[in-house]
């Protein structure tokens, strides 16, 4: 609750119940999808760790593009397909 509260209520201006609700879905799914979590390497609920990338050739090939949640609030980061 602190975590919803934090991220996503303190800078939000809500405007009625169902803009309320709209936001918290939003905020579930991505909390529960895509945020990385403390834990284990930062590793989301359900999903496998991913191999880390060390060679400097590889990191900057990399194609990484990021989708804007709640009108910015929620950012995702996803490699490029």
């Amino acid at each position: 609750m602190q975590t919803c509260r934090h991220e996503l209520l303190d800078r939000t201006l809500i405007w009625n119940q169902h803009h309320l609700l709209h936001a918290l879905r939003e905020f579930e799914q991505f909390y529960n999808t895509h945020r990385p979590h403390q834990g284990i390497a930062n590793a989301r609920p359900l999903h496998p760790l991913l191999a880390s990338i060390t060679d400097p050739d590889q990191i900057a090939g990399l194609d990484i593009r990021r989708r804007d949640r709640l009108g910015g609030i929620l950012h995702e980061y996803r490699h490029a397909a």
